[in-house]
């Protein structure tokens, strides 16, 4: 007697088969029609770069920023936020640290009186609400932005029953199991911070750092984002013939720890500038400087200046940033098609 083959074997052999026939790759996660930029144009590339031009976070997925304090996770979320918003997406913003005010909002183009603002408590206070979220309009991102889940408590531990923190864990994976899916199917960006606790069964050679919550929180993201350790921007000037230090920003290492969406393992530099955000001008002039080995900073064939302050300056100045956007994104493809190996596909049947 001849064996059927399930329906649900045939319908992923003939989605494989046709994509082969017409030429595309195997699907990934998220819906890269709809891109959501990070303010990062480099980070944009490392998320992911080989799958559209220019890169940026797809809706329709959940993403997971995590790192050590004051490395730029909320300063992450914000933009993001206000990226889906000027797209003319909504925003829900889950803030159970109670962090977000006005004038910050404003350094990312985000309006507070249009987003539906919350300080939850508990583990179900974020995730419940999503699922009966019904935002308007069509054909854009609508994003859910939670900062962060180490803040988030369950009924259990507020009523001293929970004394070793189990039902957390418990809650987590509930939530996003009933929650993920629909997230996905109306494309919304549900993207969270969290922060990092010293894993004391790592060993010699395993991971120093875990984020708090459970492992269910790094098995449903399709997009984790690991921040490291921030280095400290200073500034020096004469004052009154002494020299004065000051701090104004920090940069830190994103690495793309795991991704449904491209290639994990991508790094970029994000330089945060105190009071303005990602200075993605920054660290594309840097990036330039370095993939064509040049002693000072330029654009094209232009030489701008030694230094980077007075580079930006020409950048903002001349309203070239586009441009240089352009470079970067041309330069980085350069540097991919020299790392690009061909290989027959594999075959299907």
């Amino acid at each position: 007697m001849e064996r059927k083959t399930s329906s649900i074997s045939d319908q992923i052999k003939e989605r494989l088969l046709n994509a082969k026939a017409k030429g595309d790759k195997p699907p990934h996660n998220g819906d890269t029609s709809r891109i959501v930029s990070t303010g990062s144009t480099l980070l944009d590339l490392a998320i992911s770069g080989g799958r559209v031009r220019g890169g940026g976070v797809p809706g329709g997925i959940l993403v997971e920023i995590f790192g050590p304090a004051g490395c730029g996770k909320t300063v992450m979320l914000c933009e993001l936020a206000g990226a889906v918003q000027r797209q003319g997406g909504q925003v829900m913003f889950k803030d159970p640290e109670a962090r977000l005010n006005k004038q910050f909002a404003q350094l990312f183009d985000m309006d507070v009186n249009e987003i539906d603002y919350s300080m939850p408590s508990t583990v179900p206070e974020v995730f419940a609400p999503i699922r009966k979220w019904q935002p308007e309009g069509e054909g854009v991102v609508h994003g859910i932005f939670a900062d962060s889940l180490a803040a988030l408590s369950t009924e259990w531990e507020m009523n001293d029953k929970d004394q070793y923190g189990m039902r957390r864990a418990k809650e987590f994976s509930e939530e996003l199991r009933k929650t993920c899916r629909i997230i996905t199917e109306k494309g919304f960006l549900l993207a969270c911070s969290n922060q990092v606790r010293q894993n004391l069964d790592a060993g010699p050679y395993g991971q120093k750092f875990k984020s708090p919550g459970g492992e269910a929180i790094g098995f449903y993201a399709s997009l984790r984002l690991r921040c490291g350790n921030p280095r400290k921007l200073k500034k020096t000037r004469k004052i009154a013939g002494k020299d004065v230090d000051r701090i104004y920003g920090v940069e830190t290492e994103v690495e793309v720890y795991k991704s449904s969406v491209w290639e994990p393992y991508r790094t970029a530099p994000v330089y945060i500038i105190f009071d303005y955000g990602i200075d993605d001008i920054r660290a594309n002039l840097q990036f330039v400087k370095t993939s064509r080995d040049e002693k000072v900073y330029v654009l094209g064939e232009e030489k701008l200046d030694k230094s980077i302050d007075k580079a930006i300056a020409i950048i903002e100045q001349d309203d070239r940033v586009d441009e240089l956007r352009e470079e970067v994104i041309e330069l980085w493809q350069e540097i991919e098609e020299k790392f690009k190996t061909e290989r027959r596909g594999k075959r299907i049947g």
